[in-house]
């Protein structure tokens, strides 16, 4: 059984794409919070999330499938993948035909060119990758407000950026990092922004960075106890 305190959950690495900062107040200080919009999301979101598997004559739809990489150090799951039967695709345990695989990343809201969300996507097709011993040169972004897919290219650019996020992630949370704030136009529809306070001042900011490396080591001092 894997462990998933050894892994990066697939969901960290959307945050990380949109903002570093914002990635490690939730991974590492274990704070959150919401807006009218990640609300939206969240609602919206679990619609989907129920594990079952839909056959037709040419086609598996697998929903809330679960996915890892062992090499990559990352686990989570597809909102949906679908298996398309084709005669140079990949034999899987689950069909009786050769199928290419297709994953599905679903978002809330209308179609939006989100880089976060197409290395999100990207993560899953390299677990799928690996676990099934097959390439996936796409998959597609289903936004639910508009109810049209975006379909994303999973080339090398696409794949370079996903294992630098992937390895980014990975620093902050072995290194129990927070990254310094760097305000800009996202901040303005962050969820986190009063959490995160980007516009602090540097000494304001030293002294809270000062309060988290003590909280650090008395959490570790309580761990060795």
């Amino acid at each position: 059984m894997r462990n998933k305190d050894d892994y990066i959950l697939l969901s960290q690495l959307t945050q990380a794409a949109y903002c570093p900062r914002r990635a490690a107040l939730i991974m590492n200080e274990q704070l959150w919070q919401d807006s009218a919009d990640t609300v939206k999301g969240h609602f919206e979101h679990e619609r989907v999330h129920e594990q079952h598997t839909e056959r037709r004559a040419n086609k598996i739809t697998l929903y809330e499938q679960d996915v890892y990489s062992d090499a990559l150090k990352i686990i989570g799951k597809c909102d949906l993948v679908e298996a398309v039967k084709d005669e140079n695709g990949t034999v899987l345990p689950f069909a009786s035909f050769p199928v290419i695989l297709y994953p599905v990343e679903f978002k809330h809201g209308s179609v939006r060119e989100e880089e976060e969300y197409k290395i999100q996507l990207c993560a899953q097709a390299l677990c799928l990758e690996e676990m099934c011993q097959t390439s996936i040169p796409e998959g597609a972004l289903f936004f639910t407000s508009s109810h049209r897919r975006l379909p994303v290219q999973l080339d090398e650019s696409l794949r370079a950026k996903t294992k630098n996020v992937i390895a980014l992630v990975m620093r902050i949370k072995e290194g129990f990092l927070l990254p310094p704030p760097e305000y800009g136009p996202k901040c303005q529809r962050c969820s986190m922004k009063d959490v995160c306070a980007p516009k602090t001042k540097r000494s304001a900011a030293g002294y809270c960075e000062k309060l988290r490396e003590e909280a650090k080591e008395a959490l570790s001092d309580e761990e060795t106890a």
